[in-house]
Order: C-alpha cells, then structure tokens, then sequence
C-alpha cells in the first residue's frame, strides 16, 4: 500500500520538474526577427552604423552553470562558413546581463574572441548591398566548465567548437538586417 503512495507522488514530482522554466535570452534593445537598428550596423567595410552591442539579459540557467559565453553569428553571409560578429568568453556565473555597449567593459575575466573582421570585440552588422537581409543569432550559451582556455585571438570557429563541447544549455534572438 505504501509503495502505491510513493510511486504516484514521485512520478507527480518528476512532471512538474519539467515544467521548469527554460533558459531564456531577452534584449530590450533587439528582437526575434526584427530589423536592427543603425546602432547594431559595423562601422567599416562600407557600412555606416554605430557598432554597438545590444543590451542582453538572460535567467532559468540550469543547475550546474559555471560560466556564460555570447556569441553573435551570421549563417547568411556569402563566406561559405558564415561571419562570427561576436565571441565573449568566461563570463561569471553570477552575471546575467550585459549592458548596450559593453565593450571593453565586460565583467572580470570575460575575453572577447577575435570577429571575422580580424579584430577581437563587437563588429555589427554588414551584409553585402542588394543581398537578402541577413539573419543575426545572438546566442548565450550556458557552460559546465568555469573557463575555457582561450585568448582575444581566438577565432570563432574555435570558440564554438569550445562552446559545443561544454554547453548545458542555450537561448538565442535572432534579427535581421539588410541594405
């Protein structure tokens, strides 16, 4: 008879947990599969725009979370391997925003990979002229490993085969932008 009253109250305890709420990213600053703004836009390479990083806020990590990492990836650009825009490595478990325009302010022990425009920090967006608008993930990726080893010339490439093999969870907006 106990064993009657044990199995439905642990199978009730198992449902709910998956009712969790999901790692989830938002942007005051940006939205899913809206335009971005002249502030997001590179400054170079024929673009005219602010080369500013949006506001990001993430929450529901999952247990076990040791770090974050943001990455901001265009699978449109005509590269054959797409353009990594952004790479932030190690950032602090105990971080769950970033402020528009963080630059080189990032929290204690964050890196900043190396973009496809050759040089470590944000780099907007910049799609060919007359092409499609071209989609832009901005992605935190939750992490079981406090760091990964890996310097301000890393490439993107190598920060998200990194990213891949230590995630326990991601949440990404993706926006558009085209000229």
């Amino acid at each position: 008879m106990k064993i009657r009253l044990i199995l439905p109250a642990l199978s009730m305890a198992v449902a709910l947990n998956g009712y969790a709420a999901d790692f989830s990213l938002t942007s005051r600053d940006i939205a899913e599969n809206r335009p971005l703004t002249g502030l997001e836009v590179f400054q170079g390479f024929g673009c005219e725009g602010g080369n500013t990083s949006p506001e990001l806020s993430w929450n529901n990590a999952p247990a076990g979370t040791k770090s974050y990492a943001i990455t901001v990836y265009d699978p449109d650009a005509p590269s054959g391997s797409g353009w990594w825009h952004w790479t932030v490595v190690n950032i602090p478990a105990s971080t769950s925003s970033l402020p528009r325009g963080v630059g080189s302010n990032l929290p204690t022990g964050a890196v900043q990979g190396r973009t496809d425009f050759g040089q470590p920090g944000f780099g907007g967006a910049c799609p060919p002229v007359g092409d499609k608008p071209h989609r832009y993930q901005f992605t935190v990726w939750a992490l079981k490993v406090d760091k990964l080893p890996l310097d301000d010339q890393a490439s993107g490439a190598l920060v998200g085969y990194m990213l891949n093999a230590n995630t326990l969870a991601k949440a990404t907006i993706t926006s558009t932008y085209g000229r």
